[in-house]
């Protein structure tokens, strides 16, 4: 290969070219000419690969700007800053693209790489099940052309640009998740996206302390409609109460179409049969009247209607449903979501744990009662809940914690553990053969956990993420395997 060649063929491979970039952020170079490729791009210099460009974002907590050296140390190919910090900058010596303001240079580059993509775009909101149905999407829609989505939960005002500058021209499909807190969040982040697809996944009681009802959450889910292209569709769950305002919504942002999916019949993606196993499921659907079988490593009911979703998106962007089947049984559950594996216990033998410590709220955690339910426990074992406080539930906190205990009650449930101010409610609303024992937070149960596990129990572990239930899954998994879901 001749050196014009090689130098056209890592042309073709950049993320961005120097000139694109440029124009892209809306900035203008100074100290030394733009790199002719730029590999990656980077708000944090702890995983900033080299060609990469850094942005300096300033945030709550941390000013990019401060990092600046950290970058070049790491070998940034251009670091993008704040025309205000540029007088302290001084030293350094590196190519630099210079803007008014950091974090919209990264929302412009966003734009320009959803601008010249020609990809199929999906946006997943709701207020349970997005990152599952993102995490799923992107696995499924890989089998048939060059995938792009959302890392982790980079779903807010700058997880979603930044997933939209990393974006490669060649994308076939880009599975983007966008999440909120507050009314008002959603709608300049899917009018970034454009998404031609638009899912709602579930309605339930998230974020109450900021919301007065769950009407109110699902008038903010709605937003995720009004970034539609012309003619996109919005995906909605048909089986919530909030069906039909969102459909409302959907009609006032001048979508395309508007599919449900479902148990009921009149839903155009239609759950028709479905068993439930201690590991998952199986179900059959009817997707635009044609018939689907999946065999799926992810337990409950909850999952299903997550993948009811995923198969009306896969049969809009017109993948063959029956591969799309077949991967989704590839498909197992992560960490805090679902995730099993056998765990020594103290007294000698195994137990099974079941990590859903990533997030929690009142429908979430009724789903995760109903897979323990389901779940087999061995010899004597025990259903054993290790449940921590359900955070941003407002003035109905303590009521909905205590709420948790008529299901538990109901379901087969052996002893629940508890941690947290909120949960104290639920400990006390739990009949006296029920309750395991409650503590301050993840750290103070965690002894009193591992010393009560017996051989052949199934103890489930859920909270909300800030509760840091996964130091608990920790505390009991050392030394443990995972296993297959």
């Amino acid at each position: 290969m001749s050196g014009a060649e090689e130098t056209e063929e890592l042309l073709d491979t950049a993320l961005w070219r120097g000139e694109a970039f440029l124009k892209g952020t809306g900035g203008r170079s100074v100290r030394g000419a733009l790199p002719s490729r730029i590999t990656g791009i980077s708000i944090d210099t702890r995983t900033l690969e080299p060609g990469d460009a850094f942005f300096a974002i300033s945030g709550d907590r941390f000013d990019g700007h401060d990092f600046i050296s950290a970058a070049i140390r790491a070998e940034a190919s251009v670091v993008v800053v704040a025309q205000s910090k540029l007088a302290a900058l001084g030293m350094y010596q590196v190519p630099m693209v210079v803007v008014p303001d950091v974090l919209v240079a990264l929302e412009k580059l966003g734009a320009a790489a959803r601008d010249r993509s020609s990809a199929q775009i999906v946006a997943v909101t709701g207020s349970a099940g997005k990152t599952t149905t993102k995490e799923a999407l992107k696995s499924v829609l890989s089998e048939f052309g060059a995938t792009h989505a959302s890392p982790a939960s980079f779903n807010n005002h700058w997880g979603v640009p930044l997933t939209l500058a990393r974006m490669p021209e060649d994308t076939k499909f880009g599975v983007f998740e966008i999440g909120m807190n507050h009314p008002g969040e959603i709608t300049p982040l899917v009018r970034m996206v454009k998404p031609h697809v638009s899912v709602v996944t579930t309605i339930a009681a998230a974020h109450l302390g900021q919301f007065e009802s769950l009407d109110a959450i699902a008038e903010a889910k709605a937003e995720i409609f009004t970034g539609l292209v012309a003619g996109g569709t919005a995906v909605i769950n048909g089986d919530i109460p909030q069906t039909q305002l969102l459909r409302t919504r959907a009609r006032e942002a001048s979508a395309g179409a508007i599919l449900t999916f479902g148990e009921g019949s009149v839903n155009e993606t239609q759950l028709t049969d479905h068993t439930l196993t201690a590991s998952g499921s199986r179900f059959s659907a009817l997707v635009s009247g044609g018939a689907v079988d999946v065999n799926l490593r992810l337990p409950g009911r909850h999952q299903i209607q997550n993948m009811l979703a995923l198969l009306t998106v896969a049969d809009l962007f017109g993948v063959d449903l029956q591969q799309t089947a077949k991967a989704l049984g590839e498909i197992s559950a992560g960490k805090g979501r679902g995730e099993t594996r056998r765990i020594d216990v103290e007294s000698g033998g195994k137990a099974m744990l079941i990590d859903e410590a990533y997030n929690a709220n009142p429908q979430a955690m009724e789903a995760m009662f109903e897979v323990l339910s389901a779940a087999r426990t061995e010899g004597e074992g025990r259903r054993v809940l290790a449940l921590g406080d359900m955070k941003e539930l407002g003035d109905q906190s303590a009521q909905l914690h205590a709420a948790l205990a008529e299901s538990i009650a109901t379901a087969g449930i052996d002893m629940v553990f508890t941690a947290g101010p909120d949960m104290r409610h639920l400990h006390e609303a739990l009949p006296t053969h029920l309750r395991g024992a409650h503590a301050l937070d993840a750290e103070e149960l965690a002894p009193l956990l591992k010393t009560a596990l017996k051989p052949g129990d199934v103890v489930a572990i859920k909270a909300s993420n800030s509760m840091k239930f996964s130091h608990l899954v920790d505390a009991l998994s050392e030394g443990s395997v995972r296993a297959a879901n």
